[in-house]
């Protein structure tokens, strides 16, 4: 009876997350959406079975129904059940976004499950229902065809539940052991977009001051200097008016801490490890480096160091002065971070207090732009619900950013300062089926994002490239243009060079995704079902006709490439080398 009762408890859960979703049309619909269900109960039916221990049992199904209406609306709102990954997300400085969630609707489905937990073996014990051996074999010719028919439906991962997404997303899903891929591999394949000629801009801004800025949930979609309009960003587009806009510009990562790890290293972070497992890999930072050759080196975040293992990431990584907002101060906005212009103060104020004529590092971290979208004031934008509440935080550290340069030019700095902007990764608003934030998919929504170069004085005019970038190609770009060797460690390569190479990226916070972009192909695989997607981004930027049936070769190959690309990763983050 009690395993009855857990069936029927995620049956409602299930329910309540597939309602209103736009769902696949299928005869085996129904198996693949509810098998994991049938699966879990049999599970419970057999423990109960085995142990004939009334209490434990009873203890262990109100354990399992707590755990079922937690993660009811979580799955109704994100798509997904809690995966491992979601688990080391959810911590303090989350706390704004995820209050942002407690509306009526939300708290309800918890409740909902919660009380039917409760309910139903009252219910059902006074009917006496208890699985006859013929229910039981009929459950497993559920989980049997429900479990082979699962990659021939597109199910986004909604056919998990609460039990089936845990351990599922703590399973291997990409070996280690493959061989870093050789540099010929790493090249792109065709060469239908190009980069510019930036050959001569090496070396030449060497003695410069360098200001890298990583803009936090920026897609490069929603900006003006992309196209957007309105455009929430206005200071960064009159910037990329006298610099190089990089127009393919793509995160490793949609999530900011390996994203960093990338970006300060020129390294690949691999899926399914801790981001805590990468502060252990070997790095020659492009902080160390430029330390060694006399910078002052700075690292400034209007959030919190403590987020996801940051803090081990960039420690002995060549900064000499490290604050996040709790030795910044001024002003908090939200459970995630401080104001912007405090921030930008502190870091004028750092340069302030530096010898005339030290040559400086300055790397700023913001959080406007990340959820739950705080802003001091309600900003230009007066869209409705989430998207405008975001262009107006992107809105408003745009302003900041103003106040930096402005700072810089009060200075007479900004003649010799290098100034790199880039985003960590995008930030999605249901372009795709159940694609919101930005960790869960990898389109171009969520990874791809803003990129310029700008060097006033010496770049004065508007350049745009159409070349594939990545976010860790920044270390080798800057270097390049300081006029300083590139590590052979180092595992981009200088945008300034005519080379190009695909982009690649991943996501496990939810399914396990893998992608590349290469020229105008861009190519997703989805682990968990080995079901392949292929764009052809510069005619299908919105990322709808998946072509992958109709060039087969092209999407076997990519998917070999990427696959090897994650298994070499992950062997080389897992064994720190």
């Amino acid at each position: 009876m009690r395993a009855v009762c857990l069936f029927l408890v995620l049956v409602i859960s299930k329910t309540l997350t597939l309602a209103g979703r736009d769902l696949p049309l299928s005869p085996l619909a129904p198996f693949v959406f509810f098998w994991q269900d049938v699966l879990a109960a049999l599970v419970f039916l057999a423990v109960d079975t085995v142990l004939r221990r009334p209490a434990f049992a009873w203890l262990l199904y109100g354990v399992a129904v707590a755990y079922v209406a937690i993660n009811a609306p979580i799955a109704v709102v994100l798509g997904t059940p809690l995966t491992w990954t979601m688990m080391r997300a959810a911590g303090g400085p989350l706390a704004d976004s995820i209050g942002h969630y407690f509306t009526p609707f939300n708290i309800g489905s918890l409740v909902l499950v919660a009380m039917a937990g409760a309910l139903l073996p009252i219910v059902l014990a006074r009917r006496r229902v208890n699985p006859s051996w013929s229910v039981v074999a009929a459950a497993m010719v559920i989980v049997t065809t429900g479990a082979m028919a699962d990659s021939r439906i597109e199910t986004r991962g909604l056919q998990r539940n609460a039990f089936g997404a845990l351990v599922g997303s703590r399973m291997t899903r990409i070996e280690e052991g493959a061989d870093t891929p050789a540099d010929s591999e790493m090249r792109a394949r065709t060469s239908a977009r190009a980069p510019v000629n930036l050959e001569q801009l090496r070396g030449a801004a060497r003695g410069r001051n360098v200001v890298l800025i990583v803009l936090e949930s920026t897609a490069a979609r929603y900006l003006g200097l992309y196209g957007a309009a309105p455009d929430p960003m206005p200071i960064l587009s009159e910037l990329g008016r006298q610099a190089v806009v990089f127009d393919a510009a793509y995160a490793v990562y949609p999530e900011s801490i390996k994203g960093l790890f990338s970006t300060i290293c020129s390294r690949y972070p691999a899926i399914d490890t801790p981001p805590a497992a990468h502060a252990r890999v070997p790095c020659i930072s492009l902080a160390q480096i430029l330390a060694q050759s006399g910078y002052r080196t700075a690292l400034f975040h209007s959030g919190r160091f403590e987020y996801l293992g940051m803090a081990p990431m960039i420690a002995d990584r060549g900064f000499e002065v490290l604050k996040d907002a709790g030795g910044i101060g001024g002003n908090i906005r939200s459970s995630f971070g401080v104001d912007e212009p405090s921030t930008v103060r502190e870091m004028l104020e750092w340069i302030d207090a530096l010898e005339k004529g030290e040559q400086f590092f300055l790397m700023y971290l913001p959080v406007a732009g990340h959820h739950p979208y705080a802003a001091p004031g309600p900003g230009p934008f007066e869209l409705p619900g989430d998207f405008g509440r975001y262009l107006n935080s992107l809105h408003y550290g745009d302003a900041a950013l103003g106040e930096l340069f402005s700072g810089l030019r009060a200075r007479k700095l900004d003649g010799r300062t290098l100034i790199v902007v880039q985003g960590d990764h995008g930030e999605a608003f249901g372009q795709h089926p159940d694609n919101f934030a930005h960790s869960m998919f990898i389109y171009d929504e969520n990874i791809r994002v803003p990129y310029l170069i700008a060097a006033p004085g010496l770049i004065t005019d508007h350049v745009r490239s159409a070349g594939v970038a990545s976010v860790i190609d920044t270390p080798p770009t800057i270097l390049d243009l300081l006029g300083y060797p590139v590590p052979a460690q180092h595992q981009g390569r200088s945008l300034l060079r005519s080379e190009t190479r695909p982009a690649f990226f991943y996501t496990d916070y939810s399914l396990g995704w893998l992608g590349l972009r290469d020229s105008c192909w861009k190519y997703l695989y989805e682990i968990d079902s080995d079901r392949s997607k292929l764009f052809d981004v510069c005619s299908d930027p919105d990322e709808v006709r998946n072509r992958s049936g109709d060039f087969e070769a092209r999407a076997h190959e990519y998917r070999v490439r990427v696959q090897r690309w994650a298994s070499a990763q992950r062997d080389a983050v897992t064994h720190g080398r």
